[in-house]
């Protein structure tokens, strides 16, 4: 509400600047100079009043900023009679200030309840029977049914057969978790198989994923906002610009002098061009698959320091992949993942997907299977071509065809062996994983050439896997086995080196992001909380359009500097013109109109900016946005 109602009063003082500034003209051209003057000067007093309003709020907060410069320049030419150049120097005060906030925008939407993955209500036994309560009357010792595809409450331990939970927005862990009678589950985890009881053993306020809810506001309440780009210089420039008008009223005696020199001074470069190239930058980063919630993380983003990528769904692809067939008694793979797949179409458990799509993928032709029954969690058996298939794990097939237990070949880290039996006698295994994305190491090579000088990983997963994940990617630190809190305290603790990037795509990275300089959440597949969290979501499933979304924040920040430079320069010869009389007051309020027209052309450079070997983000049907 408060942003709308600032928005608004933007708009109606652009508008009552534009206003007064073309009826003034009009009275004008008409003959009519004194109603020209009342015209320009109900133009100007709105936008001097706001204003005014502004700079006290700023002196009361310890700051000081360029608009102070505006309202000398407005005060005196008003208290002059110099109402034309007031009305123009209104105009592009307002105008600056309502580009501004068209470039910050919303940096963020409200967390409400992390989106859709917060439950509201759960489905609890009560004598006999069942009934839905909501979170707030759940106890502990509470029985509740979790069905298939239900986001757990509340921490609680399975009380009933067996568990298939996908932990992979809590943990990064991408492959579900098989969990026996009495084991803890954690609150936020997606029950991927049957359904089964669950004892709770928290209220839902205390819970895991009550919690990671409590950091991800407390990390984004503790971040300070972004100042203006332009206020980094108000101290300076604002000094120079009293120094040279008082000299020019002193040593002429004309006060008009001075009020030349405070109109030509007027900041409207650096009010204007910084906001159009950040905005420019924001649509340039769009085209590419980036969405820069405004123009402030855009600017950080230009200067990071350190980079922490999460690893499931970041470095690595976060879906279950098979990546080797091992073949037994002169099985051809072919046959193996054929026979499993058309097996396990029968079967909703994520791996047994996975299989069916490499199967599909290969081109292979997949039969219907029967007599289909399936043990959740551990595995499938069923008929395919009049031959028994059995597929699931090692120790699942191992009991079912008289293998002995340890049978299965050595078990890379981060991998999982899916066997394979057909009538009675194991064909082989399917080994899965979750395999680092093609794009990953050329990415980070990319991003050490373009400044970076830090680049770690982060995840929740084993040492062990995280290890085989970053092997040879040349990172300069790993750290394994965190939890979501940890994850803040490594943000933190990194910004000694400077600005700090996290990236991430599961829940249990949405405090990170929120703690973090510039968060990026893998937006594609990513779990609503880490894109909610994020400053910066990629729309596309490819981290390599992350040095995309630097390359651009960095380009436009420099012409945005570009800009603010040049603009400044000539502000300042344009002071001294009229310290000694070759300008008017009007006259210099149409220079530095010219000069402003010069840095907005330069200023929407940033619209041209192009990634090296990137493509556009498609839009619909297609087309590049």
């Amino acid at each position: 509400m408060e942003h709308a109602a600032t928005d608004r009063l933007k708009t109606f003082l652009l508008l009552a600047a534009l206003a007064g500034l073309l009826s003034g003209l009009a009275l004008y051209a008409s003959g009519r100079s004194a109603a020209a003057g009342i015209a320009w000067f109900a133009g100007v007093v709105p936008v001097l009043v706001a204003l005014l309003a502004e700079i006290i709020g700023s002196l009361r907060r310890g700051e000081v900023g360029l608009d102070i410069v505006a309202a000398l320049s407005m005060s005196a030419a008003l208290a002059f009679g110099e109402t034309l150049a007031a009305a123009v120097v209104a105009l592009m005060y307002s105008g600056g200030t309502f580009l501004e906030g068209f470039a910050e925008g919303r940096a963020r939407r409200e967390m409400h309840d992390l989106l859709s993955r917060v439950p509201r209500t759960a489905t609890r036994h009560r004598n006999g029977g069942l009934e839905d309560v909501p979170l707030d009357r759940i106890a502990p010792g509470d029985r509740l049914l979790i069905r298939q595809g239900d986001v757990l409450p509340v921490d609680g331990s399975i009380a009933s057969g067996v568990a298939f939970l996908d932990t992979s927005a809590l943990t990064g862990e991408p492959l579900p978790q098989r969990l026996q009678r009495g084991a803890d589950a954690m609150s936020g985890s997606t029950n991927a198989g049957e359904a089964f009881d669950l004892t709770a053993t928290r209220i839902a306020r205390d819970s895991t994923y009550a919690g990671i809810v409590r950091l991800v506001e407390t990390a984004q309440r503790s971040k300070a906002p972004m100042s203006r780009l332009a206020d980094r210089w108000s101290l300076g420039f604002l000094a120079v610009t009293v120094v040279i008008a008082l000299s020019a009223w002193w040593f002429s005696g004309d006060p008009i002098r001075a009020v030349a020199v405070l109109v030509v001074a007027t900041p409207c470069p650096l009010i204007l061009a910084v906001p159009v190239a950040l905005v420019a930058g924001l649509s340039r980063a769009a085209h590419f698959g980036v969405l820069i919630k405004g123009a402030g993380p855009l600017e950080k983003m230009a200067r990071i320091a350190t980079l922490i990528l999460d690893k499931t769904g970041t470095l690595t692809d976060g879906r279950p992949r098979i990546v080797a067939i091992d073949s037994r008694d002169g099985w051809r793979e072919e046959d193996i993942l054929r026979l499993a797949a058309a097996l396990d179409q029968a079967s909703k458990h994520p791996v047994a997907q996975a299989i069916v799509t490499a199967a599909r993928a290969r081109g292979l032709s997949l039969p219907v299977p029967s007599e289909v029954a399936e043990i959740p969690g551990e595995g499938v058996v069923g008929s395919v071509e009049g031959r028994r298939v059995i597929v699931g794990g090692e120790d699942f097939v191992g009991r079912r065809v008289g293998l002995p237990a340890g049978s299965d070949p050595a078990l890379a880290a981060g991998s999982v062996l899916v066997a394979v039996a057909v009538d009675g006698h194991l064909a082989g295994h399917l080994v899965m994983a979750d395999p680092l994305r093609e794009e990953a190491g050329a990415m980070i090579s990319s991003l050490r050439g373009e400044g970076i000088g830090r680049i770690m990983l982060a995840t929740g997963d084993r040492s062990e896997v995280a290890e085989r994940v970053a092997e040879g990617l040349g990172l300069d630190g790993l750290r394994a086995g965190l939890a979501p809190d940890q994850k803040v305290l490594l943000v933190l603790s990194e910004r000694k080196n400077g600005p700090v990037m996290m990236v991430g795509d599961g829940v249990n990275d949405a405090p990170a992001l929120a703690a973090a300089d510039v968060g990026v959440a893998m937006g594609a597949r990513g779990a609503a909380a880490s894109a909610e969290a994020a400053d910066v979501v990629l729309l596309v499933d490819r981290i390599d359009r992350l040095r995309s979304g630097i390359v651009i924040a960095r380009r436009a920040r420099r012409i945005a500097l570009e800009s603010v430079v040049a603009g400044i320069g000539l502000s300042v010869l344009g002071m001294i013109a009229a310290a000694f009389g070759h300008l008017t007051p009007v006259q210099g309020a149409v220079l530095q109109e010219v000069i402003d027209v010069a840095v907005i052309l330069n200023a929407l450079r940033a619209l041209r900016i192009t990634p090296p070997e990137t493509a556009p983000f498609p839009g619909p049907k297609g087309q590049p946005a």
